[in-house]
């Protein structure tokens, strides 16, 4: 039974004032302290890694029209989901017509002239074998046939372009995808290749765009590495993805593009996944939690982070020693793990680090030591769900 200091101290005063011995003066500090130990744990600690990422189109481009003109017939609406080739604007064709009308006659008078001198070569040839003309004569009149075959075949591209001008009044979706709604009215005028008539993507697969650190980076390119090496159809290494209404999406992703370059500024490095979305739910321009798990740290030693404490820039832990006393110990952090923190230098693997009972820095204090489990304080690896928000918030402000 613990007999508490109070108690004591109201003991020996009561003793001296009735003239008995005299007794040693008491300090609460000559009392151990109550406090809850965890033994530092050594494992292959999982980690997963969790990102705020934003859904990005997998390829988007604006369409534009080959020709100018009004805007006459619309055939699709903002938000529709399109397939390659469906008809999607019409442009004005009525001076593209009368192109093709004037380039088949200029092609047609262009023919007849040829084929006048052609008759007329063929005359001059005969003359000139009865040396009726003179060389000079028939040379010439070649020339004149080339010159009209040239004009000739100027006029069938003329004719040719003036047909393509035609078709391209009528504007093509180039690609199967969904429709932005900045498609434009009927009666815009739309400039060749200036004026976006509207913009498409692909909505499924998506990517998911986030960053990470260049040491996550190497991480997650050795495991991506040793994946492909392998060829295992199911690996360890695994993305998920969490809405922001806390639900689990219901598909795995893929590693799909690296960025060639670190930002200067963030020391990150920016990664596409690749997700399938079939049902279109992942909608461009939304944020998201990516979250790469399957990965370990070989043999790490972990400590709970409630046993840690922060004193001008450091962090520090109290060890509970073999004689029952308290020791403090500067220690280096390396990931976060759940409820623990890698511990890159600093400790033990023997130690026992306090968790519970004592907020003094001081070493040498007595310590009256409980062991307890991770079941006892309830510690795990599972990364703490509030992070999301943190996340998400910080990157819409």
């Amino acid at each position: 039974m613990r007999i508490f200091p109070a108690v004591i101290l109201a003991v020996s005063l009561l003793l001296a004032g009735c003239g008995g011995e005299e007794t040693e003066d008491l300090s609460f500090e000559d009392y151990p302290t109550r406090v809850k130990a965890i033994k530092v744990l050594t494992t292959d600690a999982p980690i997963t890694l969790s990102y705020s990422g934003q859904v990005i189109d997998r390829d988007e481009m604006k369409v534009q029209s080959k020709v100018s003109g009004s805007v006459t017939e619309k055939y699709v609406s903002g938000g529709q989901d399109v397939v390659e080739g469906q008809m999607l604007f019409k442009i004005d064709d009525r001076q593209y017509k009368s192109a093709v009308l004037q380039a088949e006659a200029n092609l047609a008078k262009s023919k007849t002239a040829l084929a006048k001198e052609r008759v007329d070569l063929q005359r001059n040839e005969e003359l000139w074998q009865s040396n009726a003309i003179s060389e000079q004569s028939l040379v010439n009149q070649r020339a004149a046939v080339k010159s009209q075959e040239s004009e000739v075949e100027a006029n069938e591209a003329l004719l040719q372009k003036a047909k393509d001008d035609l078709a391209d009044t009528i504007i093509y979706a180039p690609m199967s995808g969904r429709l932005g709604i900045d498609d434009v009215p009927v009666g815009t005028l739309s400039t060749a290749g200036n004026t976006a008539l509207a913009t498409i993507g692909l909505v499924d697969p998506v990517f998911i765009q986030f960053a990470v650190s260049e040491q996550e980076y190497l991480r997650i390119a050795k495991e991506n590495q040793e994946k492909n090496e392998t060829g295992n159809p199911d690996p360890d290494f695994k993305i998920s993805l969490t809405l922001a209404d806390g639900s689990r999406y219901p598909y795995l992703g893929e590693l799909a593009e690296y960025d060639r370059t670190m930002g200067n500024a963030t020391g990150t490095l920016t990664i596409r996944a690749l997700f399938r979305n079939p049902d279109g739910l992942l909608v461009p321009g939304m944020y998201a939690r990516v979250e790469i798990s399957g990965l370990e740290i070989p043999n790490a030693m972990l400590v709970p982070e409630r046993a840690l404490q922060q004193l001008l820039g450091e962090t520090l832990v109290i060890v509970a020693q073999s004689d029952n006393t308290s020791a403090v110990r500067k220690i280096t952090l390396g990931e976060k793990i759940g409820s623990y923190y890698v511990v890159k230098s600093g400790l033990k693997a023997d130690d026992w680090v306090i968790v519970e009972g004592l907020t003094n820095l001081r070493d040498g204090m007595p310590l009256e030591v409980t062991q307890v489990t991770a079941k006892d304080m309830d510690f795990s690896f599972t990364p703490d769900e509030k992070i999301f928000d943190v996340e998400k918030n910080a990157m819409d402000n």
